[in-house]
């Protein structure tokens, strides 16, 4: 039987989303919407009797604010609502996961005393009542297909009022699969053209040279009638090699062969593998300096040493091309995708902290400027942080720091950054935390989640450009209640010793995380019919290459199987024997115990054709904007409302923060507490001293002058946010994560050469920078080809890395945040200030580039940043500050707002070289705070600093305004006007 439960607001209390939804149908559309309501509705479909149907309704609504009602039956207090205008619905498509409808089928099978059967369902959807006598239908429709749905994952059912009262469809989106188990067979004996357009139509994502590589292997093959092949690859052989070989699993632009001329100086070098040859080399020889790194680069997350009991895990990840068609479920994957590279990390980590960050198209961006096809940016960041939200937020894990970036050049392709941090045990079950092995004989195991369309040639997928043809089915939705359920069983597996080896399912699914599991013990069997799906009618590959959510492998000692499947059951995680691991060579796939791939290890891993890149550099000049009759002051107070300086404090405290309760420096600080810190301090555990530090640094405009000055300002920027709130340099680790358009010269890109030699230039100064800060890089990712077709219009994103820094903190009694404390207070500028305004956000806001990119002289940098931290480690500094976009201008502005203060300034005391009083202001060279003391402290403050470049230049004054007295002029500007910029620009955006 088939029922509808319907859960609505009582009519005398607000419906917040419902208003919601009218605010952003007024924002959005400007249409005549008077009034909307929104409610619940639950399809049950399951064999139940009328009683508990009532039974399950009573328990799903809130008798305060709700009434309900299934039939003829309701509770007492409901209320129907009115007659509406139109009524919307929307609901999921079959297939795609429903996370309220999955946790109320549990519900409903807890009300009822037992555990719904395999068919039978319940499925969540939303319903708007709109009311506006002027509203259209075809308003309606665009309300509902442009704002209230995605339609790729999503229903939209828009009715009239009339229509509705004569009675609402049921939401049934079950699905109709049948068969399955079918597996092809591919003659690769075709022309290269052939070859190729098989890539091209089985979205393998695979160059010609891997085609032909993949071709001569299986003419060469042997033994293959004895495990029942034909000489053919089976179309499970040639996904597993496409997820395996994808540029997202196996970074082939970072390990490809590189010619790389600077046409400047004549210099020319050949690069095999700019991973090797800067990332992975530069923390190998700083390893050898330090006695902290415990493992980078060869698991899930770069772990490094914390205290006698734990170890410190982190890993940040991108999931950019998802969130550009669903930027909800993208978003969500993506944060609960990272929240797993941890947990599969060594023996298994606890969740402590995530962060997020976005780059982004202004919410602003006319409609007419959005190529067809793709999202509205505003419509993309509501997604995404929703997101992000529900899937951080529901697993129970604080944010530790985000931030976002706006650029119009990522209308075409969103960056969706998401980060987990988390803690290890130094031992578990008598083994070292961080280690894990594999023996042959172990059992293949896969816990969480069941495996379903959702996710398949994601890992191909996400190696392509954004166009028109990009596969919807490469689209996932996160469950992040299955995955609390997952994590807190991985917890107590781990403690009892009941596995060897944990990783996650991400892209690829089991393709990717058996088969690199399978690489360590040479071999593995595994049958694809064991695997629980959550429908019939997959085939082999589906199953294999499926990146369906919330699922981990493991490899489980036969003796430990029964115990481990106990544990399992106790705590409502479903897990399934899938096979063995061996040491034949052979990642040997079955289904029903028949043969359907059978590959030998060593070319699965090692036989793509290395890429043959050239890479030429010269660096391009631009015109420098007329400086002679700008207004500081009004610049000032404009520049505080530009998008990458604005408070973004209404989404982000969407977020919660304080779940844990740990958090020392927060993200937001000062007297009332709304101001964005430039890091944050979280205690390592309930009442700890020692804490974690947590800093990010992107400078995509930099990119536009020389990637290789914005890498370094990257890490002196996220080293020195580090510094700010009271690190110390001698423990700070790094995280790469590169997103570059596509480097690769070709007809779609004939600027390629140029773009791989932006490549080359910030990974040689990751490299040199790191070495020179000794400040290790611990784990990283690259996500290539970030450019988009769609509409007919090419967008690429600027070349974009972003640098995490983390840290410990041995005593969070002596952090610092930004916000004046003491009227009286001296004010302290250290650091040298250059006319180094190109690629500001200055000069962003004057439609200018300029040339002079901001350098970092890193000997001074290591000086600097160690005098300062000897200065907050003696507590004499009641607040810092380390200027970024905007420069001092800002930075000034930052500490009087957050501690709702005046400053009063003497420009011409600022150390610097050359500088204007514009540019003393706005000029973003590095390695730069600004300090507030006490005068008590003057002179021990000032012998911490001892030869490095400081200077008095003001004092804290309790009147709300910013004085700036400088050579040309004395410019004022009253707080107020510098709070009302700041958090006006995204107030309720």
């Amino acid at each position: 039987m088939n029922y509808r439960i319907e859960i609505s607001p009582l009519p005398q209390w607000r419906d917040a989303r419902g208003e919601g939804v009218k605010k952003q149908v007024e924002k959005f559309f400007g249409y005549p919407v008077e009034k909307v309501w929104s409610r619940d509705v639950y399809t049950v479909s399951a064999s139940l009797t009328e009683p508990e149907v009532r039974k399950v309704a009573s328990l799903l609504y809130n008798p305060v604010l709700q009434g309900w009602r299934s039939g003829a039956a309701k509770s007492e207090n409901f209320q129907p609502l009115p007659e509406c205008q139109f009524l919307v619905v929307v609901g999921f498509k079959p297939g795609v996961t429903d996370n309220v409808g999955r946790s109320a089928r549990s519900a409903v099978g807890d009300i009822v005393g037992r555990k719904l059967r395999e068919d039978e369902h319940v499925f969540s959807s939303t319903e708007y009542l709109f009311y506006g006598p002027k509203l259209t239908r075809a308003e309606a429709e665009t309300i509902g297909s442009k704002l209230l749905a995605n339609e790729l994952i999503q229903s939209v059912l828009v009715m009239s009022g009339e229509e509705a009262a004569g009675g609402i469809p049921l939401n049934l989106p079950l699905v109709s699969g049948q068969g399955g188990g079918q597996v092809r067979e591919y003659d690769l004996e075709v022309s290269d053209e052939g070859l190729m357009e098989l890539s091209r139509k089985g979205t393998l994502a695979l160059s010609l040279d891997e085609m032909k590589a993949i071709q001569n292997y299986f003419r060469n093959a042997k033994n293959r009638e004895s495990y029942g092949l034909g000489r053919n690859p089976t179309d499970v052989e040639l996904e597993v090699l496409a997820q395996t070989w994808s540029e997202h699993c196996k970074h082939k632009i970072f390990s490809a062969r590189i010619d790389y001329e600077n046409l400047e100086t004549g210099e020319k070098e050949e690069i095999v593998s700019c991973y090797k040859t800067f990332i992975q080399k530069s923390t190998k020889e700083i390893a050898k300096e330090v006695d902290w790194l415990v493992s980078v680069f060869k698991d899930n997350a770069g772990v490094i040493d914390f205290n006698d009991k734990l170890d410190l895990v982190y890993k940040v990840e991108t999931h950019n091309s998802p969130s550009a068609l669903d930027p909800y479920g993208g978003a969500m994957t993506g944060i609960v995708g990272v929240n797993r590279d941890p947990l599969g990390t060594g023996q298994g980590a606890d969740l402590l902290i995530n962060v997020w960050g976005y780059c982004l198209g202004s919410p602003f961006t006319k409609e007419a400027d959005v190529p067809e096809g793709l999202l509205h940016p505003r419509r993309l960041r509501d997604g995404v942080h929703k997101g992000v939200i529900d899937g951080g937020n529901q697993s129970g894990i604080p944010y530790g720091n985000g931030w976002e970036y706006f650029d119009p050049r990522y209308i075409g392709k969103p960056l969706v950054y998401c980060g987990t941090v988390g803690t290890l045990p130094k031992t578990v079950h008598g083994v070292p935390g961080a280690s894990k092995t594999i023996e042959p004989g172990d059992l293949i195991v896969m816990g969480g989640g069941r495996i379903g369309k959702d996710g398949i040639h994601g890992a191909t997928f996400s190696s392509e450009e954004l166009h028109k043809d990009s596969p919807v089915q490469a689209v996932q939705i996160g469950d992040p209640i299955t995955q609390k359920k997952l994590g807190d069983f991985i917890r107590e597996a781990r403690d009892r010793g009941l596995y060897r080896f944990i990783t996650d399912n991400g892209a690829g699914g089991l393709s990717s995380s058996v088969g690199e599991m399978a690489e360590l013990c040479n071999g593995c069997r595994m049958d694809l019919a064991l695997a629980p799906v959550k429908y019939a009618g997959l085939q082999p590959w589906e199953i294999l290459v499926s990146e369906a959510q919330e699922r981990m492998s493991f490899a489980v000692p036969p003796e430990k199987i029964e115990e481990f499947k106990a544990l399992a059951k106790e705590r409502d995680v479903e897990v399934s024997v899938l096979g063995e691991f061996t040491d034949d060579g052979k990642f040997h796939m079955q289904y029903n115990g028949k043969t359907v791939a059978c590959l030998d290890i060593e070319f699965m891993h090692d036989g793509l054709p290395r890429m043959a890149l050239t890479a030429k550099w010269k660096a391009p000049k631009f015109d420098e904007p007329d400086l002679s009759k700008r207004d500081v002051a009004a610049d000032l107070t404009k520049m505080m409302g530009r998008l990458n300086i604005c408070s973004d404090e209404y989404k982000a405290r969407q977020y919660d923060h304080e779940v844990k309760g740990l958090s020392v420096i927060k993200p937001f600080v000062g007297k009332c507490r709304d101001v964005a810190s430039d890091a944050t301090v979280t205690m390592i555990e309930p009442l700890s001293k020692e804490g974690v530090i947590l800093s990010a640094a992107i400078l995509p405009r930099y990119s536009d002058i020389d990637t290789y000055h914005m890498a370094a300002s990257c890490l002196d920027l996220g080293v020195r946010r580090v510094i700010a709130v009271g690190g110390k340099l001698d423990k700070v680790a790094g995280l790469d994560n590169f997103c570059w358009p596509d480097p690769v010269q070709s007809e779609k890109t004939p600027d390629g050469e140029y773009k791989l030699a932006q490549l080359v230039r910030a990974n040689q100064a990751l490299y040199d920078y790191t070495k020179k800060f000794r400040v290790p890089l611990i784990s990283g990712k690259d996500s290539m080809k970030n450019d988009s077709t769609r509409g007919g219009r090419k967008i690429s994103i600027p070349p974009s890395l972003l640098f995490s820094a983390i840290a410990k903190m041995d005593d969070v009694t002596k952090s610092v945040s930004l916000d004046a404390k003491q009227a009286g207070d001296l004010v302290y500028v250290i650091g040298v200030t250059k006319p180094e305004l190109g690629g500001s956000e200055y000069y962003a806001m004057l439609d200018a580039t300029g040339n002079n990119v901001p350098k970092v002289d890193a000997e001074q940098a290591v000086r600097t940043y160690h005098a300062v931290s000897e200065a907050t480690g003696a507590e004499l500094v009641n607040s810092l500050q380390s200027p970024a976009l905007g420069g001092l201008a800002v930075a000034f502005a930052k500490v009087a707002m957050a501690g709702r203060l005046g400053l009063e300034i003497d420009l011409a005391k600022v150390p610097a070289e050359g500088c204007s009083d514009l540019e003393v202001l706005f000029s973003e060279s590095n390695s730069r705070f600004v300090a507030t003391v006490a005068p008590r402290h003057k002179t021990a403050f000032e012998a911490a600093l001892a030869g490095i470049p400081f200077a008095e230049v003001g004092k804290v004054i309790a009147e709300p305004e910013l004085i700036l007295a400088g050579r040309s002029g004395k410019y004022t500007v009253a707080l107020d006007a510098l709070l009302k910029e700041y958090k006006g620009t995204l107030d309720q955006i």
